[in-house]
């Protein structure tokens, strides 16, 4: 979906399916909701498609409706749907963003927690400039320099989300094939060495999942399962490729990769023996 003025953002998106996922809860069929508002089925499900905002008075009745009494969770969906048009830092950028990857950085700003499985790169957020410049320049080999040094630029001021006042929480499973990529010793020692300091952070947590591990067989790419602060919002898992962004929703889809997380959470080492593979791997770039 294009990023532009017209269209969704994340914010409005999230109000939605919680809208969605409350009349669900409550039993109701988008018949019911309708005539509870005295308008057109057609109505609601733009709402619930994120395809039309939704009124004040409007969200007050539906929320009566579903029987959404608790005055924290109503004053959350207000708040997405009285700040739903606003847009972040990375709006400066649309000409150099796709807008999945905008909507990736929307999410992630947002998020409470993080839980990424990375099996060939370093994540994204905790990439030093130098390396970011080393894989998109791999990977796109005919981007142009601006272009390249706005991705940087971006990616380096993704780490806000950890100055936040409550900053982010990762989790972060790295396959070792990650600390051996050939990008060059300078840039690896010094990426490593940033990976060992951001490692010692009290919100960041990192293990490392042995080459020898029969999991990795399991593996077909990177993915990230994000949480978020109110507990009447469901987590969103994403898959990332050189082509595309692809977001899982459904609850089912969820499970299915939060399980495979507690495995590879499970068979990666302890944080500690991580750190001292991280160790080895920045004496190997001496």
């Amino acid at each position: 979906m294009p990023v532009s003025s017209k269209n969704p953002t994340v914010r409005q998106r999230r109000l939605s399916r919680m809208l969605k996922e409350a009349r669900g809860a409550a039993g109701k069929t988008l018949a019911q909701a309708a005539e509870a508002l005295d308008c057109a089925e057609s109505k609601i499900s733009r709402i619930e498609a994120a395809h039309s905002g939704i009124r004040s008075l409007d969200l007050r009745a539906l929320l009566d409706f579903y029987g959404v009494t608790d005055q924290a969770r109503r004053a959350h969906y207000q708040d997405l749907a009285r700040n739903g048009r606003e847009r972040g830092w990375w709006s400066q950028y649309e000409g150099s963003l796709n807008s999945a990857y905008s909507d990736l950085i929307d999410l992630e700003w947002h998020a409470s927690d993080l839980y990424l499985v990375e099996t060939a790169l370093i994540p994204g957020l905790l990439q030093t400039p130098a390396y970011t410049e080393a894989v998109v320049r791999t990977q796109n080999p005919g981007k142009a320099d601006a272009d390249v040094a706005a991705q940087v630029k971006v990616r380096g001021q993704r780490r806000q989300t950890f100055a936040r006042s409550t900053p982010l929480r990762l989790w972060a499973v790295i396959a070792e094939a990650a600390l051996k990529a050939d990008m060059g010793k300078d840039v690896m020692g010094d990426q490593l060495e940033s990976l060992l300091a951001l490692a010692r952070e009290t919100n960041i947590q990192i293990q490392i999942l042995p080459s020898s591990a029969a999991i990795n067989t399991a593996l077909y790419g990177p993915f990230g399962i994000m949480s978020f602060p109110e507990p009447v919002e469901t987590d969103i898992v994403y898959r990332d490729d050189l082509m595309s962004i692809v977001y899982y929703e459904d609850p089912s889809q969820v499970e299915f990769y939060t399980a495979l997380f507690r495995r590879l959470n499970s068979e990666a080492l302890p944080v500690e023996q991580s750190l001292s593979i991280i160790k080895q791997h920045i004496s190997g770039t001496d």
